[in-house]
C-alpha cells in the first residue's frame, strides 16, 4: 500500500525530465508576465514618464491580443506538438522580454509584452498542457502540483534577481540576462523532449504494461479525439470548464502582479515587501504538491472547492488591512500560491482526458487567458481612480467564491474515456465521430 501511494505521489521514472521542463517554462512565463510587473513596469512607466496603472493595463491588452494567437499556436501545436511548439514560443518569450526592457513608448512597450506573453503562456500552458496530459494523464494533479513550483520560485527568486538587476544596471539592461536564459531553455527542450512518453519507451504515467492494457482506453482514435470546435462550444460543460479554470487565474493574476505594491500600500517598505516575496514563495513550493496531492487524492473538483473558499477567506483577511491578518492572509495565499495554475491544465485534463487533448486545449486555453486577463484591467482601473488596490481584493474574493460555485456544477470525468468502460468509450468516441 505504501509502495502505491510513494509510486503515485513520486513514480514519474523518466517523467521526471518532462515535469522538470514545464517547472522552468512556468518558471519564465510567471517571472516575466506576472511577477516582473512588480518591477518592470513601475520602472518603464519611470522611464516613460507616464501612469503606472497606464502601463500595468497594458497587460490586459497583451493578453486580449494573445487570445487570438492561443488559438493560433494551439494549432500549430497540434500539427507539430509540443517539443518544436515549446521551443518556437520560448524564443518568443525572449524576444518580447528583451523588447520591454529595452522599448522608448508605451506602444513598444506594449508590442513586446505582447510577443512575451503570447509566447511564455503559450510555451507553460499549450505545450506544457499538452506534455502532462500525453504523459501523465490519471497523475496530472501532483505532476501539476510540481510543475506549478515554477510560479512560486518565479516569485521567490525572479522578483529579487529582477529588482537587483534593475536597480544596478536599470531596466533596459535588466532584461537581458532572462531573455537570453528562457532561449537556452527552448534550445535544450527541442534536443532533448520528446512529445509522448511511448517515444522514451515507457507508458502513460509510468505504469507497467499490463496496467496500461488494462486500466487506460487504447483503441486508436484521430488526433482530435473526434473533437471540434463546434462540438465543444455546443456543449455547457466546456464554458464552466474553461470559466471556471480561468477564473482562479484571474484572481492570481489581480493579487501576484502587483503583491509588491500592495504590500507598500499597507505598511510595508520596499525592501520587505520584495522579501515577503521570497519568503511566499518557498511556502508556495510545499503549498503546490499538497495542492497536486489534494488533487490526485481526492479529485480536481473538490480540491477547487476547497481552493476557492481558502482563496476567498485568506482576501476577505487582507482587505480588512488590519496587519495581524494581512500576515495571515500571506501565509494563506503562499499555500495557494501555485493552485489556480494547476487547474488551468489538470480540471481540463480530467474532464476531456487525453484523447484529443491537444484540441480540446488549443480552444479552451485562449479563453481561459482571455477571463485571466481582466486581472490587470482590474488593477490598473482601480489603481488609477482610487490610488489604492483594496477593492481589487475585494473583486478578487468574489471572483473566487463564484468560481466555487461554477465548479459544483461539474461533472469531473465526463468526456475522459480513460475513466469509462471499454464498451463506453468505444460508444461515446463512435457517437463522437458521427456527430
Amino acid at each position: 500500500m505504501e509502495k502505491t501511494k510513494r509510486s503515485e505521489l513520486f513514480g514519474f521514472g523518466k517523467g521526471w525530465g518532462t515535469i522538470l521542463y514545464c517547472l522552468l517554462m512556468f518558471w519564465f512565463y510567471a517571472g516575466m508576465v506576472n511577477d516582473s510587473s512588480n518591477v518592470v513596469a513601475p520602472a518603464v512607466a519611470e522611464k516613460l514618464g507616464i501612469a503606472q496603472g497606464t502601463v500595468l493595463n497594458m497587460g490586459t491588452v497583451a493578453a486580449m491580443v494573445g487570445v487570438v494567437f492561443f488559438f493560433i499556436m494551439g494549432a500549430v501545436n497540434r500539427r507539430i506538438g509540443p517539443r518544436i511548439t515549446s521551443f518556437i514560443c520560448l524564443i518568443l518569450a525572449g524576444i518580447g522580454y528583451f523588447g520591454m526592457g529595452h522599448a522608448n513608448s508605451l506602444v513598444q512597450y506594449a508590442v513586446s509584452l505582447c510577443v512575451c506573453t503570447i509566447g511564455a503562456m503559450s510555451a507553460g500552458y499549450i505545450a506544457g498542457g499538452a506534455f502532462v496530459a500525453q504523459w501523465f494523464p490519471k497523475k496530472k494533479g501532483i505532476v501539476m502540483g510540481y510543475t506549478t513550483m515554477g510560479h512560486n520560485m518565479a516569485t521567490g527568486f525572479f522578483v529579487p534577481l529582477i529588482t537587483m538587476l534593475t536597480a544596478r544596471l536599470g531596466v533596459t539592461n535588466a532584461v537581458v540576462l532572462p531573455a537570453v536564459l528562457v532561449i537556452v531553455l527552448g534550445i535544450v527542450g527541442l534536443a532533448f523532449m520528446r512529445n509522448t512518453p511511448q517515444e522514451r519507451g515507457i507508458n502513460p504515467d509510468n505504469v507497467s504494461d499490463e496496467e496500461y492494457r488494462t486500466e487506460y482506453f487504447n483503441e486508436e482514435v484521430d488526433d482530435d479525439g473526434g473533437w471540434t470546435v463546434k462540438k465543444l462550444f455546443s456543449r455547457k460543460t466546456f464554458w464552466l470548464v474553461a470559466i471556471a479554470s480561468g477564473g482562479f487565474q484571474f484572481v492570481s493574476t489581480i493579487i501576484i502582479t502587483q503583491l509588491v505594491v500592495r504590500n507598500q500600500q499597507v505598511g510595508f517598505t520596499q525592501t520587505q515587501a520584495v522579501a515577503i516575496m521570497t519568503v511566499l514563495a518557498f511556502a508556495g513550493i510545499v503549498g503546490s504538491w499538497i495542492i497536486g496531492a489534494l488533487d490526485q487524492k481526492i479529485g480536481t473538483k473538490k480540491t477547487m472547492i476547497f481552493f476557492g473558499i481558502w482563496y476567498a477567506v485568506a482576501l476577505f483577511l487582507e482587505v480588512t488591512e488590519i496587519r495581524a491578518l494581512v500576515i495571515v492572509f500571506l501565509v494563506m495565499f503562499a499555500l495557494a500560491l501555485g493552485g489556480s495554475a494547476n487547474f488551468t491544465t489538470s480540471l481540463p485534463a480530467a474532464v476531456f482526458g487525453r484523447h484529443g487533448f491537444k484540441k480540446v486545449n488549443s480552444v479552451l486555453f485562449p479563453i481561459q487567458a482571455l477571463v485571466s486577463s481582466f486581472g490587470f484591467c482590474v488593477n490598473g482601473n482601480v489603481l488609477n481612480a482610487t490610488g489604492s488596490l483594496r477593492m481589487s481584493y475585494v473583486i478578487a474574493a468574489v471572483a473566487s467564491l463564484i468560481v466555487v460555485v461554477i465548479v459544483l456544477f461539474i461533472n469531473e470525468h465526463e468526456y475522459n474515456r480513460d475513466y469509462m468502460s471499454e464498451q463506453e468509450a468505444e460508444a461515446f468516441t463512435k457517437k463522437l465521430m458521427k456527430n
